[in-house]
């Protein structure tokens, strides 16, 4: 993952896809699959969510094209730097609970 997010509200092309994606939450798991974090969540666009099954769950290395960037404010920027925070002490403690 980048050393950053992307805002909520930006669409992306994803590697290997057709429709964009908008970028809707971050930091996702998946009921089947709950130790692996997603750095993104978002919906297909321009249709929105429609169903519950349509979430996309994806990394920032996959995003291969941003045709828009989302809002960018002070209360953006604030809560981004605290999500980039948050990931990395996650991903201490994951490393951490390895017991290498």
């Amino acid at each position: 993952m980048k050393d950053k997010f992307l805002p909520i509200g930006t669409v992306v092309l994803l590697k290997g896809g057709s429709k964009r994606i908008m970028i809707t939450g971050y930091c996702s798991v998946e009921e089947k699959n709950p130790n692996k974090i997603y750095d993104y969540n978002g919906c297909i666009f321009p249709e929105g969510y429609l169903k519950s099954d349509q979430i996309c769950l994806f990394n920032h290395d996959q995003i291969i094209r941003v045709d828009h960037v989302g809002l960018t404010d002070e209360e953006q920027t604030n809560f981004l730097q605290w999500l980039l925070e948050f990931r990395a002490a996650t991903l201490q403690n994951e490393i951490e609970q390895l017991d290498i």
